[in-house]
């Protein structure tokens, strides 16, 4: 049987956590913050559960490690 490989680009995106749930960091901090306020880019800071539908796909994709 072949196999099982990571994904790559989701090896820096997502991961999972020690019992097993899958985190995600938040999106909507990577550009155009000059008029975001503090409050907002200090909130999406860190890491959030992924939704409970991409939960199969994620751990598939990191299968590998």
């Amino acid at each position: 049987m072949p196999t099982m490989k990571t994904k790559k680009s989701a090896r820096g995106r997502i991961k999972m956590s020690a019992t097993g749930k899958v985190l995600r960091t938040q999106a909507g901090k990577s550009h155009l913050n000059g008029y975001k306020p503090r409050k907002r880019k200090r909130h999406l800071r860190g890491t959030t559960l992924a939704d409970k539908t991409f939960v199969k796909t994620a751990v598939r994709m990191l299968q590998g490690n």
